[in-house]
């Protein structure tokens, strides 16, 4: 018969075997794999007092916060017009959007700071400028489903003009806040950001590494059908949604492909994609407020589809490429003609790169994170070739935390990553973010989920955290073009 008394003998038992266990255990764990071991907490771990060396980040949550307020505050439709102007020669425009003190300001190699300049002078001159400029922000799952860009977009669009979410894939790798996109049977995804696909035979894998077409059986003349359907929503605010073109990028038929295009539930425009090629535009006017699009296909051989272009024909446009899983080195594996292309055709006058997250829990050592930082910059080198006309600015990884005994930490390795990616930055003329800096530093991210703001997994942060760092960012970015505006020009 089972009485408490059973009970208690067994959990005595459970207890006495775990705690035995916790003097037993290698204190390093037991090695499993490059990216695996078996760890046990030591005795010491449940008694001994808990670690206080997470940094304090009140001061930076207030910061962003009286950043968000002042957001606020501006869409009040009944509030003033709160971009303070101060007069400069030839009627250029000081932005003062806030009177925030920055938390970390955007490096550069030289006292100059001349690495943002070609970018700068494009926001002075934006009303010379014969079409919109584009920013394309490319970032591995840190930045996916529009996060971080939208802040940009949303402030930059508000600045300078220019309206729509930009460039979007037909079968995006993760959800956006802005786009619901929904598609036939028989559609897939053919990339190079994370690996390199072995169905495609070439390289024409387009600005956002990778495209997107459909195969299906068909009917009996051998036709082929399929559509797809773009959904704008208001959630990304109101520039977001008021565009009035729709780009289509394709290439690679071997035959001619019918299309009709729906704007707003009506038949818009039917008509072929022409065949062959790997830099094919179509361009549609839309319907004034219509935020529903489809394309119906019908033709023997589906186009490799590049992505769309939500947007207006003046003013500013950034682009999120959220890449999950990619580090970043795959520009090279691009056709460098289609690139150029790409590049040239959208007026491309800033590259944000942002990655190094996926490549740090494969690093073993300092070597190992200058030699990752090396392969990056030479990534830089082939952009430059593709884009001269653009800027750069490289965005250092967040603070990511590994499991040491019972707490969370930084990665051994992480600020030997962070001051690689640096170096190379300046070694390439590029300009430097420090993402782990402006968080807090050392075991920040631990502060970030305490305060709900970073997910559990302790590498992402939530869509509140990120657009904290958002903010933080744009403060950074708009004071540097105030300070370009204001300096003596020689």
């Amino acid at each position: 018969m089972h009485t408490p008394k059973h009970t208690l003998i067994f959990l005595a038992v459970i207890f006495g075997l775990l705690g035995g266990l916790s003097f037993l255990f290698p204190e390093k764990g037991i090695y499993l794999s490059e990216r695996f071991s078996l760890t046990f907490p030591a005795f010491n771990h449940f008694f001994a007092e808990k670690k206080s060396d997470k940094p304090d980040i009140s001061k930076i949550i207030a910061i962003a916060d009286a950043e968000e307020k002042i957001d606020k505050i501006k869409t009040d439709p009944v509030a003033k017009d709160s971009l303070i102007v101060e007069s400069l020669p030839n009627n250029q425009k000081l932005i003062i959007d806030t009177t925030i003190k920055l938390v970390t300001t955007i490096q550069y190699k030289n006292a100059e700071k001349t690495s943002l300049s070609n970018f700068f002078n494009s926001l002075k001159n934006i009303s010379e400028e014969p079409k919109s400029i584009r920013v394309l922000h490319y970032g591995d799952s840190q930045i996916e489903g529009d996060r971080i860009s939208d802040y940009l977009r949303m402030k930059l669009q508000t600045q300078f003009g220019g309206g729509g979410p930009g460039l979007i894939s037909l079968m995006p790798v993760a959800p956006s806040v802005i786009n619901r996109i929904s598609w036939s049977e028989g559609w897939d995804r053919y990339g190079i950001f994370s690996y390199r696909d072995k169905r495609v035979p070439h390289n024409n894998f387009g600005v956002m590494a990778h495209f997107c077409k459909f195969i299906l059986a068909g009917d009996s003349s051998g036709k082929k059908t399929a559509w797809v359907k773009i959904i704008t929503t208001k959630s990304g605010g109101a520039k977001a949604t008021q565009y009035n073109k729709l780009k289509l990028f394709y290439g690679g038929s071997k035959s001619k492909m019918f299309c009709e295009f729906y704007d707003g539930g009506i038949l818009k425009e039917s008509d072929s994609l022409q065949k062959g090629g790997s830099f094919n535009t179509k361009e549609y006017s839309l319907l004034p407020n219509a935020l529903n699009h489809e394309f119906k296909f019908t033709g023997n051989d589906s186009p490799d589809f590049y992505g769309v272009s939500l947007e207006t024909g003046r003013g500013v446009m950034i682009d999120n490429m959220g890449l999950r899983g990619s580090s970043g080195t795959f520009f090279n594996q691009i056709n460098y003609a289609q690139l150029k292309q790409f590049y040239d055709y959208l007026n491309v006058r800033l590259i944000i790169l942002q990655f190094g997250g996926n490549t740090l829990p494969y690093l073993k050592d300092k070597a190992m994170a200058e030699t990752f930082a090396g392969y990056l910059k030479s990534q830089i080198y082939t952009i430059k070739k593709m884009a001269p006309q653009a800027s750069i600015l490289v965005i250092g990884p967040a603070d990511m935390s590994v499991k040491e005994g019972t707490e969370y930490v930084t990665h051994p390795l992480l600020e030997d990553l962070r001051n690689a990616l640096r170096q190379i930055s300046f070694d390439s003329d590029c300009a430097f973010f420090d993402m782990y800096d402006c968080m807090g530093g050392k075991n920040s991210m631990v502060a970030w989920v305490d305060q709900g703001i970073a997910a559990k997994d302790y590498i992402h942060f939530s869509p509140h955290g990120a657009r904290k760092i958002a903010t933080l960012l744009y403060a950074s970015l708009i004071n540097d073009y105030n300070n370009f505006l204001k300096a003596p020009k020689q």
